[in-house]
């Protein structure tokens, strides 16, 4: 029975301490639902097995006409269905086929960050353990606690939180753009493109054609020949 004060674990730790695959599994697991610590996968495995074998009992006695089985049966998929982790009309088969990833993403740490309540899955954690989030009308400060389907919509900040006002800096971006009315165009700013007349544009200074050379004009003369002096060789050496 063990001691009142120190209940059971709910979980089970790994049989090997050094798993490569399993630690590299698991730091992604926590990196992509912003975990606390591995215990919250180990938890959520946990949960997965008790439902897997029950599932594996039930497919044993696959057949039986029994009420009993027609009733866990029922109970358990429709459990599921509740939570929404699996559809409705799932069979036994749907159940062996869940993975870890469909528990942790029924958290309210990931459902917080998802309806966009959060910038991170992070920030979300802080928020909820800060008491700014409730389901419904009560207050959830736990990150773990599992949100069924028709809770979902009843997820928002707690009306006594100063996450309530749109501006606060906290707020993810995504509320303030929503709650940001469109800016109006003047008319004044619009032109009209029809009446734009075409503006010049600069003559490019290489598609320019150079002009004709100007012909030379000699100069008059003034009755006297122009002697022009011949350049002296200095080769020769002064001969």
């Amino acid at each position: 029975m063990g001691h009142p004060r120190r209940p059971r674990k709910k979980y089970e730790t790994p049989s090997h301490p050094w798993q490569e695959d399993r630690i590299k599994h698991e730091n992604e697991l926590m990196k992509k639902y912003g975990l606390g610590n591995k215990r919250e996968i180990w938890k959520a495995e946990a949960r997965l097995k008790k439902y897997r074998n029950l599932a594996r009992s039930l497919l044993a006695r696959v057949g039986s006409e029994d009420e009993q089985y027609k009733k866990e049966v029922d109970q358990l998929l429709t459990h599921l269905a509740r939570m929404n982790i699996l559809k409705t009309g799932a069979s036994l088969d749907d159940v062996l086929a869940l993975n870890e990833e469909h528990i942790l993403s029924r958290r309210l740490q990931t459902i917080v960050y998802l309806k966009g309540l959060a910038s991170t899955p992070e920030q979300a954690r802080q928020f909820i353990v800060h008491g700014h989030i409730v389901v419904g009308d009560s207050k959830v400060t736990v990150p773990s606690y599992m949100v069924r389907g028709d809770e979902e919509s009843e997820i928002d900040y707690a009306p006594d939180s100063p996450l309530v006002d749109v501006s606060h800096p906290a707020r993810p971006p995504v509320d303030l753009l929503k709650s940001r009315k469109p800016v109006e165009i003047k008319s004044e700013d619009v032109k009209d493109k029809g009446s734009e007349k075409p503006v010049p544009s600069e003559p490019d200074e290489t598609s320019v054609k150079p002009d004709a050379e100007e012909p030379k004009v000699e100069p008059e003369s003034s009755g006297s020949e122009v002697v022009t002096p011949t350049p002296v060789d200095d080769t020769q050496g002064g001969k």
